[in-house]
């Protein structure tokens, strides 16, 4: 069976939600990262970086949400979670999910931990640092506002929903307590947020991770 290996409301919940929406039988693993489960040696065997989420699949380790993701959709092509194979649909896919975890993604984690990229107690450096990250975020929100602008659909690849709306719902989910404009607050990402936590997947994730209002 397949393993989720998870901590709520990480980058795990992306590949959390794929499993719902397709329906595979699947068990989840509480890595308890409050507690440092996710650097003990046992874990570090998964993830040499120590890092959340992983997927077991017959035996094999997969990190990278990016990496993930596409292994479910392409071991699950009747969920159609992704466009098809040499389409320029799948190539904007590519482009976007790419984008996802290397452009947004990581800036969010320069935001959440600035001090991992200063000297230690470099206090004023690290509030910064924040601060910088907190305005390139919001720069970031406004390319994900176009791109809806650009297709109209009610999805993120369009009129169809795909592995790319459990990535940036998650992502924009983290900018819910930003001092600026968190994603819910910009026209069109607002209302696409409301529509990706209706669907009953992402319902039933929310209920096993325990989370609590403001989802978005």
């Amino acid at each position: 069976m397949i393993e989720l290996h998870y901590y709520p409301s990480t980058a795990a919940m992306v590949p959390h939600i794929l499993l719902e929406e397709i329906g595979v039988a699947y068990r989840r693993v509480l890595v308890d990262r409050a507690a440092g489960a996710h650097k003990r040696p046992e874990y570090l065997q998964l993830n040499p970086n120590g890092l959340l989420p992983v997927l077991v699949d017959g035996g094999q380790a997969i990190y990278e949400t990016a990496a993930i993701a596409l292994h479910l959709c392409d071991t699950h092509p009747q969920a159609a979670l992704a466009p098809p194979t040499g389409s320029m649909q799948r190539a904007l896919f590519y482009q976007w999910l790419a984008w996802l975890t290397n452009t947004l993604q990581a800036a969010l984690l320069v935001y959440f931990y600035p001090e991992r990229w200063m000297d230690e107690g470099n206090a004023a450096g690290a509030a910064e640092l924040k601060a910088n990250a907190e305005r390139r975020i919001g720069v970031l929100l406004d390319m994900l506002e176009a791109e809806l602008a650009r297709h109209g659909g009610p999805w993120f690849g369009g009129e169809r929903y795909s592995a790319l709306d459990p990535y940036v719902f998650t992502l924009c989910r983290w900018t819910r307590n930003f001092k600026s404009r968190p994603a819910r607050e910009r026209m069109l990402l607002g209302p696409y947020l409301q529509r990706v936590l209706a669907r009953p997947a992402v319902q039933r994730v929310m209920a096993a991770e325990k989370l609590v209002p403001p989802f978005v």
